[in-house]
């Protein structure tokens, strides 16, 4: 069984040690980050299974991390650590694109706990809503898309790109967050490689009237369907 990949930010190093020593011994590598800048930089070169955030971080504070997260990835479990326990403060972690919160103090069991039940929903969730494009079938572990007859082989960045559209279904991919998510810079000539990976998704889906790339100026890109 493979080790769940974790992200861990917080900035009480004692506290953040006690935490990824813990569940370190429990199937998990977690990589453990003090600010929101480092954490960012982290997320998009681990490319981790779950994030685990503290509110409040220098550099960047949790809810604006999550923001950041969520423009490339809309499924990945978030889960916010507090020392804040109003009503409100768990209320506004949702609304910054947290799937659970957890208020400090708090037990390593239950954190555990709810990480692998986020991990099963957001499983269960992908395997059957996320797969299914109009009349197509996407594989993106098998980086095939088919329909019907026709089976076309991806390449990586190309199932990398139309997985971004599909978890951004109906809303707008940010391309400069899509390409430090792919690519890990933002630069015109990547800029230019997207694009050419977008135009031949096009012509791939272009069986199904009822599936649109369409390009939003100066902010991505949205798949409609």
């Amino acid at each position: 069984m493979s080790k769940i990949n974790l992200l861990l930010a917080e900035d009480e190093e004692t506290l953040g040690l006690i935490i990824k020593e813990s569940l370190e011994t429990r199937d998990f590598k977690v990589t453990h980050c003090i600010n929101g800048e480092d954490a960012y930089r982290a997320f998009i070169n681990e490319r981790p299974d779950a994030v685990v955030l503290d509110i409040m971080m220098p550099k960047k504070d949790g809810f604006t991390l999550a923001q950041e997260i969520r423009k490339t990835d809309k499924t990945i479990p978030l889960l916010f650590l507090s020392a804040k326990s109003q009503v409100q403060d768990v209320v506004d972690g949702f609304n910054h694109g947290g799937n659970d919160y957890i208020k400090k103090p708090f037990s390593m069991e239950e954190l555990i706990v709810r990480i692998h039940a986020l991990l099963g929903r957001i499983a269960q969730h992908t395997t059957e809503d996320q797969n299914r494009i109009g009349s197509y079938d996407f594989n993106f572990n098998k980086q095939i898309l088919s329909h019907k007859e026709t089976v076309y082989s991806l390449t990586h960045r190309e199932a990398l790109v139309l997985k971004l559209l599909l978890e951004n279904r109906n809303e707008i991919l940010d391309k400069s967050a899509a390409l430090l998510h792919i690519w890990g810079k933002d630069d015109f000539f990547n800029g230019r490689s997207m694009d050419v990976f977008i135009s031949k998704l096009r012509k791939k889906l272009a069986s199904d009237p009822s599936i649109q790339i369409i390009n939003v100026r100066g902010r991505g890109y949205k798949l409609i369907g």
